[in-house]
């Protein structure tokens, strides 16, 4: 199995017809949308396209933003079809240019940048999975990735600054912590808890998924790894240890 779902087909993905009309672009929905269709039709499963052997020069934008509860909104409005956010997602590619962090939907022929509030993809589930007597916990993405945890595909706590517009689904859809609110009280209270109260430094966990893109772990889904997990106090820190692989992964969060 792939932990980034990179199956690729690339002539097929280089063969579909892209707009010919000069001065044409695909950041129109319909249009981006037929195309990825036309590609993406020939190819196996859910392939990720190889958008690292991708190097077009025409940039455009278009007015599409990840919010940071995992929603896509296109000129204002939610995108509500499942299959073409799905589908949409396969292109996704972030660039780090002069500093500044962008994400593209990346075709043979133009990269079309987009807004994304926290991160691109987000994590809804997780499972323990059995192969060849080994036990991995696998995660799977609202957009359709599945990755297993492994030294290449591991959990950080990172800060998260969200906007004023973004604090109710930073509460719906994610775990805080607040550095001196652990003390005393198990992983699932003080989540619940953190939810209720103004944070200045909310932690939200992540994981890598492929192309340098990382997944926010979802708040049900970070409870479940609580209780897959064991959860330990140490040297003024709660500790959760998570086996994966055969390996031992820990999360640690100060409590002071």
């Amino acid at each position: 199995m792939s932990n980034d779902n990179n199956k690729t087909n690339e002539e097929v993905s280089n063969s579909a017809k892209a707009p010919t009309d000069e001065g044409s672009s695909m950041n129109n929905i319909d249009a981006l949308s037929q195309y990825l269709k036309s590609a993406a039709g020939s190819r196996e499963g859910r392939a990720i396209p190889p958008l690292d052997k991708w190097h077009p020069e025409d940039i455009a934008d278009m007015d599409l933003v990840i919010k940071a509860n995992g929603e896509w909104w296109h000129e204002g409005g939610q995108m509500t079809r499942e299959s073409l956010v799905n589908l949409f997602a396969t292109i996704l590619w972030k660039e780090e240019n002069n500093g500044v962090t962008e994400y593209f939907l990346k075709t043979p022929v133009q990269k079309i940048r987009i807004q994304v509030e926290d991160a691109p993809l987000l994590i809804n589930d997780v499972g323990i999975v059995h192969e060849d007597n080994v036990s991995w916990l696998e995660f799977t993405t609202t957009t359709g990735d599945v990755v297993r945890l492994d030294d290449e595909h591991r959990i950080t706590l990172q800060a998260y600054n969200p906007k004023d517009n973004d604090t109710a689904a930073l509460a719906d859809h994610s775990l805080e912590v607040k550095h001196n609110n652990l003390e005393n009280e198990s992983l699932n209270e003080n989540a619940d808890r953190s939810k209720n109260v103004a944070t200045d430094e909310p932690v939200r966990p992540y994981m890598l998924v492929r192309n340098g893109l990382t997944a926010l772990i979802g708040r049900n889904t970070f409870y479940h790894l609580a209780e897959i997990g064991e959860l330990t106090e140490r040297n003024g820190e709660t500790i959760l240890t998570l086996q994966s692989g055969g390996q031992a992964y820990s999360l640690s969060m100060p409590t002071n």
